[in-house]
């Protein structure tokens, strides 16, 4: 691992990798990245300010890696949007997103890299965004990591996934997604403030929205949650976020035309409803929702830009963050 983008006559890649308190997992994930058949060019490593030695890992184990140890935790969200910062100051072209937990099979960068190049199509160029594959353990499609197909894609939008065997998106989760810096230049950095969950839908889809994204099924990646599920699973007081960051994404982003808005919420309301009925502590659940309805009608998300000055990250890059952290561009 070096550590900056080398070329290799294409795109520079860096992985943005964020971690907090899993060092053994980050261990299997930074090993699986160095032994890709085509590595990326930098590997930036954000901790979350853990406290069971990663860090000290990270330097001993991957000396080749950038580490950015934050001074405190700033979530996944606010993680990637560190990372993808100094990713673009360091002059990437592509932004190669990870978890902690996500293992890459040794030719998943390598097939993101071949559909994106397949998929060009004239003047409008590459696609904006291609997400892996996400497989747990045991090699089943992870229902957590399912990107969502894009509804009333055109017929060559579609003939272009084909031809590179793909398939159109509408948003993908960070677990492994490919991302083309240009495009976050121009739509924004993922809402620090979500802290986590729904930061990477929210990102996507404001990414996306009037551009392509394509779902590679031969780039694969191994998510290694604890147990096998989706978003509707039971997450107790952290339905607080889901709730609040929902009410922000469908009140306040741009990610969404007003016909999605409507369809994501039906969507939204629905699983909602599964995760009370599967829930063993309902009380919990309601006062999260409580807490989550409130925070999300009678606040806004702090400016990212506010955030990652607050870590020290925006020293050390010249990347324009929007002062919103909604992004800009046409709609569509």
């Amino acid at each position: 691992m070096n550590g900056g983008p080398r070329g290799r006559g294409g795109p520079s890649v860096t992985a943005v990798v964020v971690t907090y308190n899993r060092r053994d997992l980050l261990d299997e994930a930074l090993t699986a990245l160095g032994a890709q058949t085509r590595p990326p060019d930098r590997i930036i490593v954000v901790d979350n300010a853990s406290a069971d030695g990663t860090a000290a890992m990270v330097a001993e184990r991957f000396p080749g890696a950038d580490l950015l140890a934050l001074p405190r935790n700033i979530g996944g969200a606010g993680g990637f949007g560190a990372g993808m910062a100094r990713g673009m100051g360091g002059g990437a072209d592509l932004l190669w997103l990870l978890d902690d937990d996500t293992v890459p099979e040794p030719e998943a960068l390598q097939a993101l890299l071949d559909a994106r190049r397949k998929a060009a199509a004239g003047e409008d160029g590459p696609p904006a965004l291609v997400a892996s594959r996400v497989v747990w353990t045991d090699g089943r499609d992870h229902p957590m990591n399912t990107p969502r197909p894009k509804p009333r894609a055109t017929a060559a939008e579609s003939r272009l996934a084909r031809a590179a065997g793909c398939v159109p998106i509408r948003s993908a989760s960070f677990v492994s997604a490919l991302v083309d810096a240009t495009a976050v230049r121009e739509r924004g950095l993922p809402v620090a403030d979500y802290f986590l969950w729904n930061d990477d839908f929210e990102f996507t889809t404001r990414l996306l929205r009037g551009r392509r994204g394509l779902l590679c099924p031969g780039s694969v990646v191994v998510h290694k949650t604890r147990e096998f599920g989706g978003t509707d699973a039971d997450p107790g007081d952290r339905f607080f976020y889901e709730v609040r960051n929902k009410i922000w994404l469908f009140t306040g982003s741009r990610g969404l035309a007003p016909p999605e808005r409507a369809l994501y919420a039906g969507s939204t309301a629905r699983r909602w409803a599964r995760t009370f009925a599967g829930s063993s502590d309902r009380a919990v659940l309601r006062r999260a929702l409580v807490r989550g309805v409130r925070d999300g009608l009678f606040t806004r998300p702090r400016p990212t830009a506010a955030i990652l000055r607050e870590t020290g990250v925006l020293r050390e890059t010249e990347v324009e963050v929007p002062p919103d952290g909604r992004g800009h561009g046409r709609d569509g």
